[in-house]
């Protein structure tokens, strides 16, 4: 057999030790990154500047694994990068080795286990669960069934006071055009039943606060799951100041982090109201206004309190602006410019270069705004 690599442009990924079992490869090469629990054998390894995520399987289905994560980002959505697969793996005796699926490791991320073995306050597991909801409604919309959604498949990126979710391990799941009622509410069902295994499993290994129902933590996800698809899927019934109720809906679902494209709206039969339904919506609200204004490419929940930090700052130097005539100047560009290059740059600069690695730049600044409220 012959060593084929297929998926990336990147030559020296070949260079790898790939005749050696994954569990034998030198420990320079890998990464001392918390991992969470799979059923294959996964390691992170050194790689140029960055870091790889490598899974032993089957190489048919890292293939199609492959395929599946290249699918969902271009489809925007919050899932690892692939970058290749490895077939035709042997050792030094000739023997086959598993194929392999490499990905590029998620930066700033972490399996749910460490964020429970850090010890976090109480509200951590509801955290947690509102993230994988969202994730889970975002790849339900897109079409995407997930067939085994656990908090293990997912890594968590910290989001100013949220979590964000991310999809890791796409093995099990499927592309439709669209999902059916009865695809999503078994979806959902083989969630709580894996949610509350693995809650389950950190109370008995003592990592879980004692304040903390397993099974009311992974019920939840069904709540908010529910309440989320409702806000961004179902009809309502508008009589009266029609062009008011529909803006009103649009900024309530902009409030929600989601961009509603398109709106379908009809008549009722007797002529006397209207029926309007979100048609087409896209997450991703507030990050997208905040990279249009100033550059920074930040997840939802940061992009929402940097905004809120740039609108107040907007207000509070308003005089500076009342000079300028409208037809000569966007105040919101030159506001957001101004406070990126006032307020934001020189505060991430502020903190020292050694340490600038252990945060996101956007969180950093989050966690300075929560300091500066409760001084």
């Amino acid at each position: 057999m012959a060593l084929r690599i297929t998926g990336t442009a990147d030559a020296s990924l070949i260079n790898l030790p790939w005749s050696i079992p994954l569990t034998a490869w030198p420990e320079e090469r890998i990464a001392a990154l918390p991992r969470g629990l799979s059923r294959h054998v996964v390691r992170f390894v050194r790689y140029g500047d960055g870091v790889l995520a490598i899974k032993e399987t089957d190489p048919r289905i890292a293939q199609r694994e492959f395929s599946m994560l290249s699918e969902l980002r271009r489809l925007g959505a919050p899932c690892v990068r692939p970058i290749a697969v490895v077939a035709g793996r042997v050792d030094a005796s000739g023997e086959e080795l598993p194929g392999a699926l490499v990905t590029e490791h998620l930066a700033y991320s972490l399996p749910y286990r460490a964020l429970f073995s850090q010890g976090l306050r109480k509200g951590t597991g509801k955290r947690l669960i509102n993230a994988l909801s969202v994730l889970l409604v975002r790849l339900h919309l897109l079409g995407f069934y997930w067939g085994d959604v656990s908090l293990s498949n997912a890594l968590f990126r910290r989001d100013a006071s949220e979590f964000s979710a991310y999809l890791v391990d796409a093995e099990t799941g499927d592309l439709h055009t669209r999902l059916s009622d009865g695809q999503r509410d078994y979806d959902l069902d083989i969630a709580v039943t894996n949610i509350t295994g693995e809650l389950l499993d950190l109370q008995a290994s003592g990592d879980l606060d004692e304040g903390i129902d397993p099974f009311a933590i992974a019920e939840r996800l069904r709540e908010r799951y529910n309440q989320l698809w409702s806000a961004l899927t179902d009809t309502a019934v508008i009589e009266t100041n029609v062009p008011y109720e529909v803006s009103q809906r649009v900024r309530d679902l902009n409030d929600l982090g989601f961009d509603v494209d398109e709106i379908d709206m009809e008549e009722t039969s007797d002529g006397t109201a209207v029926r309007i339904r979100p048609k087409v919506v896209d997450a991703g609200h507030h990050s997208r206004r905040l990279l249009r204004l100033t550059g920074l490419d930040v997840q939802e929940n940061q992009a929402r309190r940097l905004l809120n930090d740039l609108d107040e700052y907007r207000t509070m130097h308003a005089d500076e602006y009342a000079s300028y005539r409208a037809d000569e100047l966007d105040t919101e560009t030159f506001a957001a410019h101004r406070w990126l290059t006032h307020i934001f740059e020189p505060t991430i600069k502020a903190v020292p270069r050694e340490l600038r690695g252990k945060l996101e730049p956007a969180q950093i600044f989050h966690e300075i705004l929560d300091h500066r409220w409760y001084l």
